[in-house]
């Protein structure tokens, strides 16, 4: 029995009567010589018909399960495994590809994935991979050559759209020409995406997490409430009036990194719990300074480590004026960045040593991040940081399965680059997904994945233009964050409509969307 390709059921009277849809009086089974028929039903002579057109109707009135794509992931590091893990959760059908069998098994055992052990930048794994077929490739292997190659091949086998992850800083500077030339749909950079949230944590240290909406026009900050502060035991129906800051919206509460809340009047803060609020900067530095978390732009920054994530950091950091040393206790590496960093202070030493941290005077540092290749020495050094100073802490952090003990401990920022990249991945997947109601700009996910926020630009015909939003029937655990219209921020009430052209920000809890419109109950 399959899925039935007549559009409407006056249709139903023409199906070919050998297609074995259905054995009835008017459809006769294949075997002519055979006279016995199964008699037609009373009310319904084509039951089976009828059910699958009942059932295509309903899959083609909600969207969300017709968004499903055949995707190519080329290589199984730990940026890979983050996508596959990410994107099956969305159900879209992946293949992934590398040249070593343990990690294709890896992935295979525990994800509903297909594997192919070969070399991505064949041409005849590519192919069996199904490139013909495939919506996206994604090439994130060790090599930027690979990677490269592996797209351009893609584009020549088949009409997917390609990402390629390029992490070299020469490639980096050309980035723009390298997507133009061969044709890629997005080049991400792990390194550099994971410098840039660092950067903006150092700008506005009073929050743990800042996220950027309407093309960084529009933040949405995390907090953490501390022990002493005025939020504790406090009403969110009472946040306003007691704090005076009618311009904040407070959007998601993570709690016991556990849950997401999407709070209503009733919910209660407590400490510990982690704030994402939205606010104009100004509005936001003036609520900070009323809950005792005031804190300025960082002056000078110690960062552990002169990786890659290091080199983008200390770039931007310099940029904007503020005072950076690099401690780094390979020779060589150290010798690179005091060529392409030259304002910068680059020491050659073991950033776990502590008479040399007590050197450069970590106990007055304004900023410091924990940026080498273990996981454990940038928590040691960052509960070390927290300790003796009041310096704004950031740390980086690779492995991401042991959330919920890190998330308790007191490193200040946390970041993870892989799920960074993950983030930025997936926005472009969704975005992949053409709607007559809205474009997907940008997307976040907080507490792994249990809620997200994102940014819609809306369209003429959407579903949710021109109509006050106490007037629609939005779904529960849904927030409207915010709306940005002609360079204004508005904090939304009831009584405002959503209008084409406006970038709308959505925080949802329990279930994902990629189209403004479902947001609305059935």
């Amino acid at each position: 029995y399959g899925p039935f390709p007549a559009t409407n059921l006056l249709e139903l009277e023409s199906y070919p009567h050998n297609s074995g849809i259905c054995h009835n009086e008017r459809s006769p089974r294949l075997d002519k010589n055979k006279t016995s028929r199964r008699k037609p039903h009373k009310y319904f002579p084509y039951p089976i018909q009828i059910l699958c057109a009942i059932i295509s109707y309903e899959l083609f009135r909600n969207e969300r399960y017709l968004i499903i794509m055949n995707i190519i992931i080329v290589g199984c590091g730990k940026v890979g495994c983050t996508l596959v893990e990410a994107l099956s959760i969305e159900n879209h059908n992946i293949v992934v590809i590398d040249s070593r069998p343990e990690k294709v098994s890896a992935l295979t055992d525990t994800v509903d994935v297909m594997g192919i052990v070969g070399n991505g930048v064949s041409h005849t794994t590519l192919k069996q991979a199904g490139i013909e077929t495939a919506d996206l490739l994604i090439a994130v292997t060790g090599s930027d050559e690979e990677n490269l190659l592996c797209c351009v091949i893609a584009k020549k086998s088949g009409h997917c759209q390609t990402i390629a992850r390029i992490r070299n800083p020469i490639y980096n500077e050309e980035k723009d020409f390298l997507q133009k030339e061969f044709g890629l749909s997005m080049i991400i950079n792990p390194e550099l995406t994971a410098a840039n949230e660092i950067s903006k944590v150092f700008q506005f240290p009073s929050a743990i997490r800042v996220d950027t909406f309407a093309k960084g026009r529009v933040e949405l900050l995390h907090f953490k409430i501390g022990n002493n502060s005025p939020l504790c035991g406090l009403k969110l129906s009472k946040f306003h009036a007691t704090l005076h800051c009618n311009d904040i919206l407070v959007c998601t509460i993570a709690r016991n990194s556990e849950e997401v809340i999407i709070p209503n009047g009733d919910f209660e803060f407590a400490a510990n719990d982690i704030v994402s609020i939205v606010a104009k900067r100004r509005d936001a530095i003036d609520f900070f300074r009323k809950i005792g978390l005031e804190k300025n732009r960082v002056s000078n920054t110690i960062i552990a480590g002169g990786g890659k994530i290091s080199y983008y950091l200390a770039k931007s950091l310099l940029m904007s004026g503020i005072k950076t040393t690099i401690i780094e206790i390979n020779q060589q590496r150290c010798e690179f960045l005091s060529e392409q960093l030259p304002k910068a202070t680059i020491l050659c030493g073991d950033a776990t040593d502590k008479e040399l941290l007590s050197e450069e005077c970590i106990e007055k540092a304004a900023g410091f991040a924990a940026l080498t290749d273990l996981d454990e020495e940038n928590i040691l050094l960052s509960l070390y940081a927290n300790g003796i100073s009041s310096a704004k802490t950031v740390t980086k952090v690779n492995r991401i399965n042991f959330t919920s003990v890190i998330n308790k401990l007191d490193l200040g920022s946390i970041i993870y680059p892989r799920v960074i990249t993950a983030e930025y991945i997936i926005k472009y997947v969704r975005s992949m997904n053409n709607s007559l109601n809205s474009n997907v700009e940008a997307l976040y996910k907080l507490e792994d994945g249990k809620a997200e926020v994102l940014e819609f630009l809306l369209k003429e015909n959407s579903a949710v233009c021109n109509i006050p939003l106490q007037n629609l029937k939005i779904r529960k655990n849904t927030l409207i964050c915010c709306i940005y219209r002609n360079h204004q921020v508005i904090v939304p009430s009831g009584q405002d409509c959503m209008m084409p052209g406006d970038s709308v920000m959505i925080a949802t809890s329990g279930y994902n969307i990629s189209d403004i419109k479902e947001i609305l109950e059935d």
